[in-house]
């Protein structure tokens, strides 16, 4: 058992480590702000026994996409690495907010007045003010939650004004199959109109060149923890 929790502490700390690295040389290479590029380690479908060797190795920011199955393996592990990071990616449903609240530090997917409105409820209820990030539908795909990209600016500013949001930034998911590029730099420049600086948007495949194109956060799973 030693042995084997041993070799995954190993594989977990290597691949963190090729990750970062990728990451810095990816930022340093296209010089764009910010200072630093934040690390999301998608961690759904992984049980917290494969979860922890990346704990154990110093990894401390973490992205859920089900408010029930994050609250089934983190509450523990929140226990024994307090300081760690939880961020819910995934669409959330209204009837989830208040346990979302409770148990996520960020949220990245605020994408209607509905939730926002009762995401800021919530957090007044729980006494707490948690940073959001507005998901917006940069592709227009009709199967895809997110905000329509000509809402994007306004939605911002009513989630901040009308709601008391705390909005930090803007997230993505691209289309699949066609360049992203194109809709990262999207994102920036909406991000920039806006007024707000995180950029949330990058994942396995094509995290660097959303570095390149001004992400300050990047959601990446399988490249550290494999296929699901």
């Amino acid at each position: 058992m030693a042995d084997k929790q041993a070799d995954s502490f190993t594989r977990a700390k290597t691949a963190l480590a090729s990750i970062n690295g990728r990451v810095e040389k990816a930022r340093r290479r296209f010089g764009a702000p910010p200072d630093h590029v934040q690390l999301v380690a998608v961690s759904k479908t992984f049980d917290a026994g494969q979860i922890e060797p990346f704990l154990a190795a110093g990894q401390r920011v973490f992205g859920e996409n089900r408010v029930q199955e994050a609250k089934d393996k983190w509450p523990d592990l929140r226990e024994r690495y307090p300081d760690l990071e939880l961020h819910l990616i995934g669409p959330l449903q209204t009837n989830k907010a208040r346990e979302a609240v409770a148990l996520f530090d960020v949220i990245q997917s605020v994408d209607r007045d509905k939730l926002a409105g009762v995401l800021a409820s919530e957090m007044e209820r729980a006494g707490k003010r948690l940073p959001c990030f507005v998901q917006v539908n940069i592709g227009g795909e009709t199967q895809k939650a997110g905000i329509p990209i000509d809402e994007a600016v306004a939605f911002v500013e009513r989630c901040r004004s009308e709601h008391g949001l705390d909005i930090v930034g803007l997230m993505c998911i691209p289309p699949d199959g066609v360049p992203a590029g194109p809709y990262f730099a999207q994102l920036a420049a909406l991000a920039r109109t806006a007024g707000v600086t995180g950029i949330s948007m990058g994942m396995s495949g094509d995290f660097e060149t959303a570095i390149a194109m001004g992400a300050t956060h990047v959601r990446v799973g399988s490249a550290l923890f494999g296929k699901r």
